[in-house]
C-alpha cells in the first residue's frame, strides 16, 4: 500500500511542486497520472521511490514512512519499486543481457561490481524476465541496435529482474509509435494483471490511459483534483483536469 497524508514539496526555488495530497494506492492497482505538461505527474510518482523529497505530511510505502529512513533503508525499499523511464536509461554499448544484470549490481559485494561477475541463478532471472517481454532472441544484441520499442523493452526486463512489487513509469510510451507504444501498455497490464504488481504511470496519451488504467489521478498545478475509476472519466472531468473548471459533481482533493 502506499499512503499520500496531506503532502506537500516545494522546491528550493520556492515552487510548490505538490499541495496537500491526499491518496492511497493498494497493491495491485494500474494507476494512470494525468495532467499537463509542469503539473506534477513526475514529482507526485517520483516521491514514491524518494527520488523527489517531500517538505510536507507523511509518504507510507509498504509500511514504511519514506521521509524519515536513512540511506541504507532508501536502498532496500527501492529493491521493491522498479522505475521505467522515457529515455529508456540504458547501457546502449552493451548488450541486452548485460543491461538486465544491471538490476542486480546493487546487491553485489564490491568485488563482483568491479569485475561484473554474476551467477548462473541471476544470469538465469534475467534471460527470464527478457522472455517475458518478448526479446530472449536479442539477449547478446548490443542495444544500440535495437528500435525504441525493443530498447523500452529491456527496460522493462531490467525492471522485471528485481521483482518489485511496485512499478512506477514515467512516460514510457511518450517516444514511442502508436502501434509500439500499445504493446508496450500490453506489457504493462500482464504484469500488474499476472505478477499483482502496482502500477502507477504517468502519461500524456489520455485514450492510452483510459484504456489500460483502471484508475486515473489527474493533476493540475500540484494538486489531486480527480481520482476516480477510468470507467468514469468524461469530458467534464477532463475539462477539471487540464482547463481548470471544476463542476462540484466531480469532487476531487
Amino acid at each position: 500500500m502506499i499512503q499520500f497524508k496531506e503532502v506537500g514539496l516545494t522546491y528550493p526555488n520556492g515552487f510548490q511542486g505538490l499541495k496537500d495530497v491526499n491518496v492511497t494506492i493498494e497493491q495491485g492497482e494500474y494507476v494512470a497520472v494525468i495532467g499537463l505538461s509542469g503539473a506534477g505527474k513526475s514529482t507526485f510518482i517520483r516521491c514514491v521511490n524518494r527520488m523527489n523529497e517531500i517538505t510536507e505530511g507523511e509518504l507510507i510505502v509498504q509500511g514504511q514512512n519514506v521521509p524519515t529512513l536513512n540511506k541504507k533503508e532508501v536502498r532496500q525499499m527501492r529493491r521493491s519499486i522498479g522505475m521505467v523511464f522515457q529515455s529508456f536509461n540504458l547501457i546502449t554499448r552493451a548488450t541486452v543481457l548485460k543491461n538486465v544484470l544491471v538490476s542486480f549490481v546493487p546487491d553485489l559485494p564490491v568485488w563482483r561490481k568491479v569485475f561484473g561477475i554474476f551467477t548462473k541463478e541471476e544470469k538465469m532471472k534475467a534471460l527470464e524476465a527478457l522472455d517475458r517481454v518478448g526479446i530472449l532472441d536479442k539477449a547478446f544484441v548490443r542495444v544500440d541496435q535495437l528500435s525504441g520499442g525493443q530498447q523500452q523493452r529491456v527496460a522493462l526486463a531490467r525492471t522485471l529482474a528485481q521483482e518489485p512489487s511496485i512499478i512506477l513509469a514515467d512516460e514510457p510510451v511518450a517516444s514511442l509509435d502508436p502501434v509500439t507504444a500499445k504493446a508496450v501498455m500490453d506489457d504493462f497490464r500482464t504484469f500488474n494483471k499476472e505478477l499483482n504488481m502496482t502500477v502507477i504511470m504517468n502519461i500524456h496519451h489520455v485514450e492510452l490511459a483510459l484504456e489500460y488504467a483502471s484508475r486515473v489521478i489527474g493533476i493540475r498545478a500540484g494538486e489531486v483534483v480527480y481520482d476516480g475509476p477510468a470507467s468514469d472519466v468524461n469530458e467534464a472531468v477532463l475539462s477539471a483536469i487540464y482547463n481548470g473548471q471544476l463542476p462540484e459533481e466531480i469532487g476531487g482533493e
